[in-house]
């Protein structure tokens, strides 16, 4: 039996981590960590299997309870990991998986929580400008202010375990399951 563990995986908007992570969650041993957020749904996104979608009121009150293992306020909405469902399966020997922003990463390092971090890296800034347009969803002001709060991400790759470019999501996938089986998580 696995012995449990958490990853970390961050980068900046446009990198692609939604699309990555979902690969590497096909590999059997990985469970993916539901965030929780005061935002409304999107689409087809369910309660429970995209995200906990909660008041403020209720998302405040778990803060000052302690249920969350880091919580961040973007775009004027909160959004964070609940602590108990994580531990729960990290006890059971399950790794798991964790979608933060570096903001996020930094306060499980400032809670001395162990997790292999691996940092997504677009293979250029020409690449991630082209990526923020082709989303086709954000104005121009938005996108250069996206950009900039990327590059500022980016310089704080040193403070993970690994670097990733991901030039593709298979390639990218591949490499990261790559450090797990590494570092003895699957």
């Amino acid at each position: 039996m696995n012995k449990g563990g958490l990853v970390v995986v961050s980068g900046p908007a446009g990198v692609g981590k939604t699309t990555v992570v979902a690969k590497i969650l096909e590999t059997p041993g990985l469970t993916r960590s539901v965030s929780a957020t005061t935002r409304a749904p999107r689409g087809a996104e369910q309660h429970g299997k995209d995200y906990w979608f909660t008041s403020r009121e209720q998302f405040e009150r778990g803060i000052a309870q302690g249920e969350y293992l880091e919580h961040a306020a973007i775009h004027g909405n909160l959004y964070g990991t609940p602590l108990r469902p994580l531990e729960e399966a990290v006890a059971a020997g399950k790794v798991v998986v964790l979608a933060i922003d570096v903001q996020g990463a930094a306060a499980l390092r400032a809670m001395k929580k162990p997790f292999v971090g691996v940092f997504l890296m677009p293979p250029s800034v020409d690449e991630l400008k082209h990526r923020l347009a082709g989303r086709g969803d954000t104005p121009p002001e938005e996108r250069e202010r996206r950009l900039k709060h990327a590059i500022a991400e980016m310089e704080q790759r040193h403070l993970y375990d690994a670097v990733v470019v991901n030039e593709t999501v298979g390639k990218s996938a591949a490499e990261i399951l790559r450090i797990l089986r590494e570092r003895q998580l699957l």
